[in-house]
This record gives C-alpha cells, sequence and structure tokens, in this order.
C-alpha cells in the first residue's frame, strides 16, 4: 500500500518509520506530481500557517481539496487536523485550509510549547489499553457537524481530541512520536476499503 506524507514542513519522518513498520510503503509529497497512485495522504504536525502557505506556494492546496472531496483517505495529526477542518479558530485570518471535515478546531487550545503534555485515552476503536497521547502546542476540536464519529475525548477537559468523517481522520495528538502503531494500523484498514 502507498501512503502519502506531506513533507512540507513538520514531524513527517516520524509518520514515514511508523508506515514502513506496518509494512507499508511510505511517499514524501511535496509536490502534485507526488500524489498520484496514492491509496492515503497523512497530513502530519507542524505549523498549520506555514504548510498552509507552503501548500499554495508548490500548487498542492486545490490538488489536496480536490483529493478530499473525491474520497482519498487522509489524516491530521495536530496541525494537519487544523488543516483539514472546515473552521479554525483563533487561526490566522485568510489561513489556507483543505477543509474537507466537518469540525471546527481551536489552534493552541492548550496554550504555548512548555503547555505540552501527555495523557492516557481510551479510544474505543483501537480496543484496551488507553492509547498514550502526545499533545504539542495541540488544538482541540471544538464542534464536530452531522456524520463526524467521536473517537476520543480528552478524560479531564472533555474536549474532542480525535475524530472521524468517513474517510478522513484527526487527531489533535502525534500518534507518530510513540511505539504504539494502533492508530497508523487504523488508518491503513480505512485506506483499505
Amino acid at each position: 500500500m502507498r501512503i502519502g506524507v506531506l513533507a512540507l514542513q513538520g514531524a513527517f519522518i516520524e509518520h514515514e518509520h511508523m508506515l514502513r513498520r506496518l509494512g507499508a510503503e511510505a511517499v514524501e509529497v511535496r509536490l502534485p506530481a507526488h500524489l498520484a497512485g496514492l491509496h492515503g495522504l497523512i497530513l502530519p504536525g507542524g505549523e498549520s500557517t506555514t504548510v498552509g502557505k507552503l501548500a499554495v506556494t508548490y500548487g498542492l492546496l486545490e490538488p489536496l481539496q480536490q483529493l478530499a472531496r473525491e474520497g482519498l483517505p487522509m489524516w491530521g495529526t495536530c496541525a494537519g487536523m487544523i488543516l483539514l477542518a472546515h473552521e479554525s479558530v483563533d487561526g490566522m485570518p485568510g489561513q489556507p485550509l483543505i477543509g474537507g471535515m466537518d469540525i471546527t478546531v481551536r489552534r493552541n487550545a492548550f496554550g504555548r510549547q512548555v503547555d505540552s503534555f501527555e495523557a492516557a485515552i481510551d479510544v474505543p476503536v483501537l480496543g484496551p489499553p488507553p492509547f498514550r497521547a502526545i499533545f504539542i502546542r495541540a488544538p482541540l476540536i471544538e464542534a464536530v457537524g452531522d456524520g463526524v464519529s467521536v473517537l476520543a475525548c480528552l478524560p479531564d477537559e472533555g474536549g474532542v481530541a480525535a475524530a472521524r468523517q468517513g474517510h478522513l481522520l484527526a487527531t489533535a495528538f502525534h500518534p507518530e512520536l510513540t511505539d504504539d502503531p494502533r492508530f497508523h494500523a487504523y488508518f491503513l484498514t480505512m485506506c483499505q476499503q
């Protein structure tokens, strides 16, 4: 299976390592031509405004929006979740978004880099044990629309940390920074459907 990882900025190499560990082919996506023949695409963490601007500069934004509309499985982690959102709260005015997912996301919902944290969260679709989620200047889903399934919430804050809408998956945290491959394996099953 051929899975693209948007490699403009951010934590893309860690996703590649996890995909290869699970037997998938990982392809770095930097130009529209790199999107050909993919079974799925991961939008990694990083800085959502920078990634959005680079996607525009390299001619990727419109092809990514088109692929999201056409049903290519996409998974956004942290900043990638912001890019998949229908709306971003506290974002830069005019911030380029891929959209497609009927969620409203708050950028930096927990504060600055020093406020980063880890939490054990229950993710029923992954089964036990709880997933060790790493939140780094993380966003949070504030609202979900019809057709969006909430996959995980933070136990204390109660905010939505992971959601799925059809072929689109979003996590506010960084599964690629753990040794737990369950979220990547879950995404690969989405890419086979």
